[in-house]
């Protein structure tokens, strides 16, 4: 019997649209969702790949529960009743001891996401945490300090775009298909992409410009450029004096920062910063200046992020074709979305998040995401209070963390762990309970809410029945929250039953989904009038270059600007990122990826590599403050001679992923826990490390 099934790719977080076939309860074909504008029928490495997930022999199997000491990789097979009753005979414990604020919850973002914040809300935790906050907490409050808006509610149109700037936004090798397909489209109707990068990735290939600036310095960057189009009246005066405040302000702070100035900081010389100020100011509003995905680089992130939007009004570059614009939902054409179980009437959570975020201290990263790295640190000390449970789902802590051996120390004192994966993941290696999780496959999902210039809904409905003994997320929880006594927060007992709650009061049902895989509001793109329609969210109702979030917090808006530190001696500062064939730290040990990409290089500039005696394919030790590991030098002239680098998610310890077990080394082991405080991401390559032969 064969049957076709749309549903969503769950081989990373962007989850494009895929039209899978099956052939007598098997998974036999996967594409790319043709009725799908931008996708029709592409497909990425990983995704591809994900049959091979599906088919794993190494993937999780069955419920495990921990057999020896944390880490040493003894395990028992259990039912899922014993299980599930030992997790919540052991949680009880806790938050009999220490109250429902000992309790909390790591997850990379999904479309159950709300079952798990609405499950800690029920037991009286405010400590969900979710990968976003590594990725991009800092872009997060940059978008809501110049717009009122998260970077979540907030899109680029590249198809009609006719000049983008991207800051190490590797686009074609952390391929999102439908954002690649329309860069791609804008390059083919003549459009210019600048590539700042201090490393030339594939990206940079595309590039009608690329420079390799200096590490760190493209906030300096930026500044130069504001001061060149604020002083020759580049800018789109009208936009700009219809709907913004501060510009003032801005151009009192960039006087100094002239391009002389910034060729000396950046290495990128002045005429050419004045050449792109104009370049791109003959193509305005429909230009792009990329704010990023991944913006998790400096301790000073919020203010780079912060420039690169400043650059994008300056523009007039919002809200219009070809550049930014404000995602519009159901109500844009009085549809109504799909419900949340976190809208319901919870119980009120009087604690504090133990990382701060939201606080006194921590005002302004998203408390909706929280600060991980932070929560290691109360974990450790305690305070404000002791956490002593924590849950984790597909959230692989141990290698997207900044130094791991920390992380370690954390679990230490821990009471219970328990992780729901897909794979056996290093914190997975770590855990107390492993409850397996479905493939995206085997497993009807949470409705996606998908919002944009043409609001829609799509579904991932199951294609076939789970092939081993595992369970969806959301059941897990359910289940649990039975055993909790918590199950009124929960009216479901299968996946069926929560889509269909979910979509009551829409117009939709689950059947309405089967032709394409999704339903749409609408058909026309909307933009809201320039004139008089934009809905800014901030305080004054204009957007603020002189940020009202900041300075209410207690923050500049303009700080002075500080040079970047140089490397020093046999230093270099470590800069890490992603590669076409895998996701973050979660496919290393697929067969397919993990054949294609097996291990990582560490990419080191020619002349540096030579003074230090180390030539191409030699193994050489990395070290720096908190970690070490052995890894083969990669020895190029297309990195700067201030940093290496190296791709994220390698170096597993999880002896059962046997494909990626101990091959390369973890970024993670490397990079210091440094945070910026205003913005709330981890600053990933403010870590200097020393590179010299490996001894035989």
């Amino acid at each position: 019997m064969k049957k076709t099934v749309y549903s969503m790719c769950f081989m990373c977080s962007i989850r494009c649209p895929i039209q899978v076939q099956v052939e007598n309860g098997q998974v036999k074909w996967v594409q790319g969702n043709p009725h799908v504008a931008g996708i029709d029928g592409s497909l990425c490495p990983k995704g591809a790949a994900g049959t091979a997930l599906l088919y794993d022999d190494q993937r999780l199997q069955t419920p495990m529960i921990r057999d020896g000491e944390r880490g040493a990789g003894q395990w028992r097979t259990a039912s899922w009743d014993e299980a599930l009753d030992y997790v919540a005979e052991r949680l009880k414990g806790v938050t009999d001891t220490y109250g429902g604020k000992s309790v909390a919850f790591f997850e990379r973002t999904n479309l159950s996401t709300h079952v798990s914040k609405t499950f800690l809300k029920a037991i009286g935790s405010p400590n969900h945490f979710t990968h976003d906050a590594l990725c991009k907490g800092s872009v997060n409050t940059a978008c809501r300090s110049l717009f009122g808006y998260t970077d979540a509610q907030m899109g680029m149109q590249y198809d009609k775009a006719k000049h983008i700037v991207l800051y190490g936004r590797n686009m074609f090798e952390a391929v999102a298909v439908k954002e690649v397909n329309n860069l791609m489209t804008a390059l083919d109707n003549g459009a210019k992409m600048t590539y700042i990068d201090p490393r030339v990735t594939v990206t940079a290939t595309k590039a009608s410009r690329y420079w390799m600036i200096r590490p760190g310095t493209d906030l300096a960057l930026n500044y130069a450029l504001m001061h060149v189009i604020l002083k020759e009246r580049l800018y789109d005066a009208a936009f700009v004096e219809r709907w913004v405040s501060g510009l003032s302000e801005l151009q009192d702070f960039v006087r100094s920062c002239t391009p002389e100035w910034a060729e000396a900081e950046t290495g990128i010389a002045a005429d050419q910063i004045v050449a792109l100020a104009r370049e791109v100011s003959k193509d305005k509003p429909s230009v792009i200046f990329h704010f990023g995905y991944r913006g998790a680089h400096h301790e000073n992130e919020i203010y780079l992020r912060r420039s690169i939007l400043i650059l994008n009004v300056l523009m007039g570059a919002i809200e219009t074709p070809g550049g930014l614009f404000f995602k519009k939902g159901p109500g844009a054409v009085d549809g109504t979305a799909a419900r949340k179980l976190t809208e319901q009437k919870l119980p009120k959570v009087e604690a504090a998040r133990a990382d701060g975020a939201g606080g006194k201290d921590l005002p302004l990263p998203d408390p909706a995401h929280g600060v991980p790295q932070l929560l290691i640190d109360a974990i450790l000390t305690e305070k404000p209070y002791p956490v002593k449970a924590l849950f984790i789902n597909r959230f692989d802590a141990l290698k997207s963390i900044p130094d791991t051996q920390r992380t370690k120390e954390a679990f230490k004192k821990l009471d219970l762990i328990v992780c729901i994966d897909v794979n056996f993941s290093d914190s997975a290696w770590y855990a107390d309970v492993i409850l397996p999780e479905s493939t995206y496959f085997e497993r009807t999902d949470c409705v996606q809410q998908a919002n944009g210039l043409k609001p829609q809904m799509f579904l991932r409905p199951q294609a076939i029945p789970p092939i081993h003994d595992t369970r969806e997320a959301a059941i897990i929880l359910r289940q649990l929250a039975d055993r909790m006594g918590i199950a009124q927060y929960f009216p479901y007992t299968t996946m069926e039953e929560l889509v269909a709650w979910q979509l009551e009061g829409t117009g939709f049902t689950m059947k309405d989904f089967e032709a394409k895989g999704f339903v749409a509001y609408g058909k026309n793109q909307i933009f809201w009038d320039r004139m008089n329609g934009l809905k800014i969210k901030t305080p004054s109702g204009k957007i603020e270059l002189h940020s009202s979030l900041l300075e209410n917090a207690g923050y500049p808006s303009f700080p002075p600007y500080v040079p970047v530190a140089r490397p020093q001696g046999d230093q270099f500062r470590l800069v890490v990122g992603r590669v076409a064939a895998h996701t973050h730290v979660s496919t290393q040990n697929n067969p397919y990826l993990s054949e294609l990409f097996p291990t990582n290089t560490l990419w080191i500039n020619t002349q540096r590599a030579a003074a230090l005696g180390i030539k191409d394919g030699q193994d050489v030790q990395v070290g720096s403050g908190v970690g070490t590991g052995t890894i083969k030098a990669y020895v190029t002239d297309l990195i700067h001679p201030e940093a290496v680098f190296m791709v994220h998610g390698f170096g597993h310890e999880a002896r059962r992923a046997t494909r990626c077990f101990e091959k390369g080394v973890s970024d993670s082991v490397l990079q210091e826990s440094i945070t910026d405080l205003v913005g709330g991401s981890p600053a990933l390559h403010d870590t200097f490390v020393t590179v010299k032969p490996a001894q035989a």
